[in-house]
């Protein structure tokens, strides 16, 4: 240990070769136990300061390896020279260095009682006249917290009167930032009401703090603070409470004054975006949101003064605010003040904030699109006109914005085609490369959801998009396949024509192998699968050899994204060539698994001191196996490449697809495939776990394919992968935080238990009954806000609707397996679905819960009288709903009460027929409305003939026919028009003549059952025999197909 010293001097000069010679000398000493107190020696006496901080620095990485073989006496003299060199050593480098060491020892030594000195030696520093000795003590504190918090937990009052004095300290910047740093770390140990309590004293000063750091330019300090508010929004407990509005206040200074660097107003916005997600009920009941859009919206129009894609932009902070607040917070909150905005902005005569006012309507058009479907006409005409603005900034948004509409305000946006696509040709020139790349993005968004209505422009556009496509522009030609790719889907096989040109331009960037047109050559993968699906097996399959042999061949260039988008295209082949996938599943499976199973990069970031950062990689070679400290710094972030995320996505789809389209052929993959699949229904990111719950039923489906069911028995094999699949998605319902995920699982469990035998399921029908239950209540844990600092109205928040449809579609598919049965779990049901009919909630919330009820009610028959009393009131006034989709369900499930309630129905007949009256009449534009109607009256005739005037009732349904949308209502329409002909009942006969007709009409169509074509050829062949004269005159008026495919259905009578 003698030439210690001499080796850490050696160690710090900028020769190489001395330095790996000190390194590898150090290396071998450090074995040693006595290298501890060699180097405490030397933190205390050496010369030169970067000895003393070296040792430190060292010490700080073997000391916990060698500190229990330590002597007592060695291990108290170590602490006493440690804390004199914290206090005392004048470099303030130094001082930091042992301070990290004295953290080390005590994680170790003050659980275990070794160093009761320490605790009170720190609270007596933090009284020290001595800025130094005060700064030393804090950051001790913010270190101890992180590594052993909860020993600490019986001093939590004494620390926050520490830390209050701290941030308060008026003398010292150092010790303001040394408290704030160490209130950061108290954060995640606090869990009681009393320590919430002490906490949020805390909260005022370290605003004072930061208020004082931004006016001083300390804007590094400030950010500090908002780093403590991160973690205080996303935090368990319910820190914030009622300091939350001043906590906005504070931020929102921040956000709009400009004068600040670009990087503190970004941490600003940022809790705003926070707060929106994790707050939302708190950020409602104090009334924020209106004070934040007010701030929020301007940002908008600042203009962007990025140097590049990677530096932070306030406009693109603010925009990613809006898309927060407005999928996270009541639409009633955010649209309003939104449309102000825009409504006054989008003629000013600055561009800046025309380009806001346009921008601020696409941004929130996700989650706000149901109150702006209302509101299209206007909003539409206002993007359109920007479209024609003189200035590019705002044609671009008005591009962008007309993409998100197209992608959100479905499918209300596409009855505007005549108006839009000539407005977006128009823009596809634009002098602006920007614009242009904007306006292909809203023409492919547009397109993938038109169907015939493309075709009068398919000409126009195609030409245009291969036109692009040849030009040299990387982004252009990704956003035109784009597009190619949504006008093939749309024109399905009136795209026949330009498939040969498409596939002729797509080869030759499928053999592409620089680096720069691997992105271009992904999508044109991609795009050959979807043009194959859009016109057929029989255009496509004769070229689609070469392209798969491309598509693999990809595989050997090492690119992420290429490899995705093979995914997606072997996914479009396998649903194009169906079983023609066999040969080549040997080839596709293991590159879908390679890409299953590849190394995500999930990287951590440890936070360390920067004094000493430098120092400590330079001895990275020292650190020994059993002496990691790591756990001694924060992570800071977490990293992940995320192109293999969607790389395992794209893969983890194509397996459920290989399976289902080749069935049996598959099953030699199967137990690799589910073994992939079970890890992935648990991943990290919910993009990945989703495929894996649709490829779970694919290979559910796929199992009972190659091994049906016998005598209504599954197979051992099919019940392995039932078994499997059930248990995946009940934990998913119960412990999953992704709500698409959850809807999706909800869906597939729908699809199992109509798939399977009853019996293969039943095992799993009361852990399912609770999953739901916790669902329809909204406490499972994919609808938790995590606002734990408001109670909130339960009423004011909104939640996923695509989720609770889900949800509800579980009751009746279970009820259509139990029958009656199912009652007594409806039961529980009952009162949390009705909460969703109440006055107060949203129309497509009480038409929901209408709904549920009227499917549950067909399955259960005449178990649903006990519920009679409380729906039809609801029902009753949901036919005048202003809602043509609330009138349509309520006139349905008025229906099936009135067809199963028996006498408890009886009373709301004639309110029922009142109700339905107007669906009837002109004023009702909505067909299916009336098909429901009619629906409705057919189910009363069926369950209580005697109790309907039919005098009355048969000329307004009759007047109805035929049904024009809704054609599974045939079924009971005919059937009850058909029961009183087969009865001869006196009030249908005068209706006959009106009635062959619809008949006619209706056995020609493919749409209906055949059950329902049956039994109208047993009712026309009952009036043939005792009408035959009026009826050969009936028959013989009817148009001849319609007369042939009646006479069809009578000859089997």
């Amino acid at each position: 240990m003698d030439q210690l010293e001499f080796l850490l001097l050696q160690f710090l000069v900028p020769d190489n070769a001395a330095r790996k010679a000190a390194e590898e000398q150090i290396r071998k000493l450090s074995k040693d136990p006595q290298i501890v107190p060699a180097l405490l020696h030397h933190i205390r006496s050496a010369q030169a300061p970067n000895v003393r901080q070296l040792a430190a620095v060292l010490l700080r990485k073997k000391v916990t390896g060698h500190w229990m073989k330590l002597p007592a006496e060695a291990r108290n003299s170590a602490k006493s020279i440690l804390l004199e060199s914290v206090t005392a050593d004048p470099v303030q480098p130094v001082r930091r260095a042992s301070a990290n060491v004295v953290s080390v020892i005590a994680k170790h030594a003050v659980p275990a009682g070794e160093w009761p000195e320490l605790l009170p030696f720190l609270f007596q520093c933090t009284k020290s006249a001595q800025e130094d000795h005060r700064e030393v003590a804090l950051i001790l504190f913010s270190s101890l917290t992180e590594t052993i918090g909860d020993v600490l937990r019986p001093h939590f009052c004494t620390l926050q009167s520490v830390f209050v004095a701290g941030l308060n300290d008026q003398q010292s910047n150092r010790v303001r930032i040394a408290a704030l740093k160490a209130v950061g770390a108290l954060v995640g140990y606090i869990q009681t009401e009393e320590e919430v309590m002490m906490f949020r004293e805390l909260i005022a000063p370290i605003l004072n703090v930061s208020r004082l750091c931004l006016q001083n330019g300390d804007e590094d300090v400030a950010i500090l603070a908002f780093e403590i508010f991160d973690e205080l929004v996303e935090s368990p407990a319910p820190l914030l409470g009622p300091t939350i509005p001043v906590i906005v206040q504070f931020t929102l200074e921040v956000c709009s004054n400009k004068s600040l660097e670009s990087n503190t107003r970004y941490q600003a916005i940022q809790i705003v975006s926070w707060l929106s997600k994790f707050k939302p009920k708190t950020l409602v009941k104090h009334k924020l949101v209106t004070p934040i859009l007010s701030v929020m919206c301007p940002i908008l129009a600042e203009p962007d003064t990025r140097h590049s894609e990677d530096d932070v932009s306030s406009d693109r902070a603010a925009a990613e605010v809006l898309d927060t607040m407005a999928m996270s917070l009541p639409k009633k909150h955010v649209f309003p003040p939104v449309l102000e905005f825009a409504v006054k902005n989008f003629q000013n005569p600055d561009p800046n904030w025309r380009e806001a006012a346009i921008m601020s309507l696409g941004v929130i058009s996700e989650g706000c699109y149901e109150v702006m479907k209302g509101k299209l006409d206007g909003i539409l005409n206002v993007v359109l006109e920007a479209l024609k603005d003189s200035e590019q900034l705002v044609r671009g948004a008005a591009s962008f914005a007309l993409g998100q509409f197209a992608e959100h305000l479905q499918p209300e946006i596409v009855e505007h085609y005549e108006k839009v696509l000539p407005c977006i040709f128009a823009v596809l020139s634009d002098p602006s490369p920007e614009v242009q790349e904007k306006a292909y993005y809203a023409l492919a968004a547009f397109c993938e959801n038109l169907k015939e209505e493309i075709l009068p422009y398919l000409g126009q556009l195609m030409e245009r998009l291969l036109e692009a496509l040849q030009s040299n522009r990387r982004d252009l030609q990704e956003t035109c396949m784009s597009a190619i790719g949504s006008a093939a889907a749309a024109a399905e096989s009136s795209f026949i024509p330009y498939t040969e040109r498409v596939l002729q331009i797509l080869q030759t960037f499928m053999v592409s192998v620089k680096d720069e047109d691997l992105p271009v050559r992904a999508r044109a993968t991609e795009l050959v699968g979807i043009v194959g699906l859009a016109v057929g097996k029989s255009v496509i399959e004769t070229v689609l050899p070469s392209f798969i042999e491309a598509a693999i061949a990809g595989f050997a260039l090492d690119f992420s994204e290429l490899r995705e988008y093979s995914h997606g295209f072997f996914s479009n082949v396998a649903e194009i060539l169906e079983e023609g996938l066999v040969p080549y599943l040997s080839r596709l499976v293991p590159l879908a698994l390679a890409s299953c199973n590849l190394d995500d990069g999930t990287a951590l970031d440890f936070g360390d001191s920067d004094d000493e950062s430098e120092m400590a990689n330079g001895l990275g070679g020292l650190s020994s196996d059993e002496d990691n400290d790591s756990d001694n710094k924060r992570i800071r972030n977490i990293s992940v490449r995320t192109g293999v995320l969607d790389e395992k996505a794209a893969a983890t789809q194509a397996l459920g697809l290989f399976a289902l389209h080749t069935k049996k052929a598959f099953m030699p993959y199967m137990e690799d495939c589910l073994k992939v699949l079970k890890k992935h229904a648990g991943y990290f990111h919910e993009d990945v776990r989703l495929q894996a719950m649709i490829a779970l039923q694919h290979l559910l489906t796929a199992t009972q394919d190659a091994f049906p069911s016998h005598e209504n028995h599954i197979t051992p094999e099919t019940k392995h992968v039932l078994d499997t699949v059930m248990e995946l998605y009940l934990r998913a319902l119960n412990e999953d935080d992704d709500k698409d995920t959850v809807s999706q699982v909800c869906s597939s469990i729908v699809d199992v238990i109509k798939s399977v035998p009853f019996e293969a399921v039943q095992q799993y029908v009361v852990k399912l009954s609770e999953a739901t239950l916790m669902l329809l209540r909204q406490q499972a844990v994919c609808q938790e806000t995590g606002d734990t600092d408001s109670e909130g109205d339960e009423d004011d928040l909104e939640h996923d609707d695509i989720l609770m449809d889900a949800v509800t579609d579980i009751l009746p598919a279970v009820a259509s397996r139990m029958g009656a049965g199912f009652e007594p779990i409806f039961r529980q049901f009952f009162e949390p679905l009705m909460k969703f009919a109440g006055h107060s909630r949203p129309p497509n919330d009480r038409t929901m819960a209408v709904a549920c009820v009227a499917e549950v009610a067909k399955e259960i028959g005449p178990a649903i009288v006990p519920y009679v009393d409380v729906v039809m009131p609801i029902v009753l006034k949901e036919l005048s709903s202003s809602d043509a989709t609330n009138r349509r369900n309520a006139a349905y499930c008025a229906g099936e009460l009135c067809l199963h309630g028996g006498e408890k129905s009886l009373p709301y007949y004639m309110s029922v027929l009142q109700g339905l009256h107007p669906l009837f009449t002109e004023r009702e534009t909505d067909d299916g409305v009336r098909d429901n109607a009619a629906g409705a009256v057919a189910r009363m005739i069926k369950a209580n003939t005697q109790a309907m005037p039919l005098s009355q009732v048969l000329p307004v349904l009759v007047g109805a026919l035929p049904l024009k949308e809704d054609i599974e209502e045939s079924e009971s329409v005919y059937g009850a028009l058909c029961g009183l002909i087969c009865a001869s009942h006196p009030d249908i006969l005068q209706f006959i003549p009106q009635l062959v007709p619809v008949f006619a009409q209706t056995v020609a169509s493919e749409e209906v059952k055949a059950e329902v074509k049956t039994v109208i050829g047993q009712a026309v062949s009952q009036l043939w025999l005792a009408y035959k004269e009026q009826m050969q005159g009936l028959l013989g008026a009817l148009p001849p197909q319609e007369a042939n495919a009646l006479g069809a259905v009578m000859a089997q009578h």
